[in-house]
């Protein structure tokens, strides 16, 4: 079982979960590759729906690259109270190690108040790694 990531805001809880898929990676040739799985549970008392994105992904040299766009995996979930909305992404990366962090744009259905939720910093480890990095 892989650690989860738990990171809580305005009662929107998002749990992360990162795999490293050696199927697709290609280490001789700089290519590691991850999946992560991302829940996102409404524990308010408010509908809110999911708008934009934005994600840190950092190699192990340091370098930063940044992605923003709408929804997640082509949608923009509403969910009520006590609902939930999970999906899978991934991403490659040229080191054998790094982290991924970020945040949703979210907004409140009834008052369109808008807020973000961290999305919490997780670990990208293979095995083609001297340590793990967090």
């Amino acid at each position: 079982m892989t650690d989860a990531y738990i990171e809580i805001t305005r009662g929107i809880r998002v749990t992360v979960r990162a795999f490293y898929l050696d199927d697709q990676s290609q280490p001789d040739e700089g290519r590691f590759v991850w999946a992560y799985r991302v829940t996102i549970e409404n524990q308010s008392q408010q509908t809110v729906q999911l708008l934009r994105r934005t994600w840190r992904i950092t190699n192990a040299a340091g370098r930063i690259q940044r992605v923003h766009g709408d929804g997640v995996v082509g949608e923009q979930p509403v969910l009520d109270p006590g609902e939930s909305f999970e999906y899978t992404s991934g991403t490659p990366l040229d080191t054998p190690t790094g982290f991924m962090a970020g945040s949703y744009e979210m907004v409140v259905q009834a008052t369109g108040d808008g807020f973000e939720v961290a999305i919490p910093a997780f670990s990208l480890d293979s095995p083609h790694q001297n340590s793990r990095l967090h």
